[in-house]
């Protein structure tokens, strides 16, 4: 009777240390999953670059302060340190994954303006002008993506390399500090669905809409296309 209680014992044990080490691995895979598509290592010092406020250099909008602490969060999770500059930030990302939030629009990221015109040559975003219907439209490939605020709005996502770095720029361009805020919430909870969805995970360019704000503020938003072809190309 001794004998099948320790059998037993044994054999529960060793039950409980495979599932703890499945566990273990299924969360390891996780992360990684999760650190590729971000391109960070963990370990490393992520910078974040945040735009400023239109037209008000120096201060930066709420919603793009929680976007900030949203990447904070992120990196956090991924065992990584942060390190926040503004938008007139100058230099090379250097060792460090840059994540640089918001639009170009009224000199709101300086750096999203010459990112977007040294790695995505077929992506133009429209200045800000209340007269024009186009006003702040990001267009690519010749396919202009209406701004309509507080209704329904677009966020550029963009992953690259720059030659004089040896670690990926994450761009979040959206037209207002909202659809930024709703790519991060929704690129978090969201990237294994979105990384099948793509044609790669190392360099892409993908445009994510957010409806229904007046009702749901940031938290709809879903993939709308993957424009990677037409926002590389030369």
């Amino acid at each position: 009777m001794l004998e099948n209680i320790a059998i037993g014992l044994v054999t529960s044990l060793l039950g409980g240390g495979l599932v703890w080490l499945w566990e273990r691995a299924k969360r390891t895979r996780e992360v990684n999953k999760r650190a590729g598509f971000f391109g960070v290592r963990p370990g490393q010092t992520c910078l974040v670059v945040l735009g400023n406020k239109y037209n008000s250099p120096g201060t930066a909008t709420y919603r793009d302060i929680r976007a900030a602490m949203g990447l904070a969060l992120l990196a956090g999770e991924l065992g990584c340190d942060v390190l926040i500059e503004s938008g007139d930030f100058r230099g090379s990302n250097g060792d460090r994954t840059e994540f640089c939030v918001g639009g170009p629009a009224g000199g709101s990221n300086l750096r999203t303006g010459g990112h977007l015109a040294a790695h995505l040559p077929g992506v133009t975003v429209h200045p800000y002008d209340a007269t024009n219907p186009y006003s702040v439209a990001i267009e690519v490939g010749g396919e202009k993506y209406l701004f309509d605020r507080g209704n329904q709005e677009y966020v550029l996502v963009a992953k690259f390399v720059p030659e004089e770095s040896g670690n990926p720029v994450f761009l979040v361009c959206g037209q207002s500090s909202t659809a930024n805020l709703a790519a991060i919430h929704f690129l978090r909870r969201e990237f294994t669905r979105v990384a099948e969805q793509i044609s790669s995970v190392q360099r892409f360019c993908i445009l994510i809409k957010v409806s229904g704000i007046g009702t749901y503020d940031h938290h709809r938003a879903a993939l709308e296309r993957d424009v990677s072809a037409a926002a590389f190309a030369q």
